[in-house]
């Protein structure tokens, strides 16, 4: 099926200048078609370098989609699913071909009756079927009780490090606490070892905390120079694209564009000497969920740019330029609730919808 491409309409009064001087839409010479089908609340796609792809359903089961066919993959860990929470993220490693590693995010059940982000690795040895090597490297401490923001997506550095996504699990000035991972991007070794040039090991806060102030990241990726991005959703307005810098505070909820659901202003306004702005934000949102940087490899025009999939408008934004702004939004009838959205080796781009409980790919 071909693509609708359409211009965004205005995002609210701050935008609006931004927006009604974009350029025309760039690239019309593309298709859409299915990967897999037949998926329940699917979260995360990762293609496989022999083909197919590998993808969570946020109940607790990992599907192996090949040819047509989805086979579950059992070995996983055990999930605590519940509201936002269950199998989450999954990530090949940089190595994989070699070393068939995978890193899986997930809600863990902790004692008590409350549950955390927590990230485990483990191996899909080719044509397998279970997975082996199951290791937990990290889980939030001290979690807590409720079904809301656990993040999480996670992405693995050029360094060979990794950073994983973690949401302030409603509790909103945990986002601002140092000896919590509530609110946090944070960064370990694969081993789950901790770096040394980590911002916080030194200074009294948890030693894996990257960045802090975050509200519910469920995007993340590196950009052409090996930077990382996060898209967070923001409460009532105030959805954010994230330039992730080490040591940096994001704000949450001392600074937001957006408001309480209740209307009230949250925090002290938009801005506050010692905290980041965001690189670009949506106002009203968008409930933004998972981002790519794309390569440019199938699209030369779209090297750079970021990718971004809405849960509430049910199309892809594309983002460009600098100033960040938003210059297409992707819309189709498969766009439903786009909740992951990834490059495979060839340059294609893969999305989720969960509406449709399917994998799309875009490609010539």
């Amino acid at each position: 099926m071909k693509f609708d491409v359409k211009l965004p309409n205005v995002l609210g009064a701050a935008c609006f200048l931004i927006l009604t001087a974009l350029p025309a839409a760039s690239q019309r010479n593309w298709t859409v078609a299915p990967v897999a089908r037949g998926l329940d609340t699917p979260w995360a796609v990762a293609p496989l370098p022999e083909g197919g792809a590998l993808i969570t359903e946020r109940g607790g089961t990992l599907i192996h989609a090949v040819g047509g066919e989805n086979t579950k993959v059992t070995g996983v860990p055990r999930v605590a699913a519940n509201g936002q929470g269950g199998l989450l993220d999954i990530t090949l490693a940089n190595d994989f071909a070699r070393s068939r590693m995978v890193y899986l995010t997930y809600a863990k059940r902790q004692p008590g009756g409350g549950s955390g982000t927590a990230l485990s690795t483990a191996v899909f040895p080719t044509g397998a079927r279970k997975l082996q090597d199951l290791q937990e490297i990290f889980a939030m401490k001290p979690g807590s009780r409720g079904g809301r923001h656990f993040g999480s997506r996670v992405v693995q550095a050029r360094d060979g490090n990794l950073f994983m996504t973690i949401g302030d699990r409603g509790d909103r000035p945990a986002a601002q606490d140092l000896t919590r991972h509530n609110g946090a991007v944070i960064r370990v070794g694969r081993d789950g070892s901790i770096p040394r040039d980590n911002p916080f090991v030194q200074d009294g806060g948890l030693p894996e905390i990257w960045s802090y102030g975050h509200r519910n990241p469920q995007g993340a990726a590196l950009d052409l120079a090996g930077n990382l991005w996060v898209s967070e959703h923001g409460a009532r307005g105030g959805d954010e694209v994230n330039a992730v810098k080490r040591g940096a505070n994001f704000g949450w909820p001392v600074i937001s564009y957006g408001r309480h659901y209740s209307g009230a202003k949250i925090g002290e306004g938009t801005a506050k000497a010692g905290m980041e702005q965001p690189a670009f934000y949506w106002d009203p949102s968008i409930a933004p969920s998972g981002l790519l940087v794309y390569s440019g490899k199938m699209f030369p025009d779209w090297k750079g740019d970021i990718f971004v999939g809405s849960l509430k408008y049910d199309y892809i934004s594309r983002l460009s330029g600098s100033p960040l702004r938003e210059v297409e939004q992707i819309k189709t009838s498969e766009t439903g609730r786009v909740r992951d959205i990834v490059e495979a080796a060839d340059g294609s781009i893969w999305f989720i919808s969960v509406s449709d409980g399917a994998v799309y790919r875009i490609a010539r």
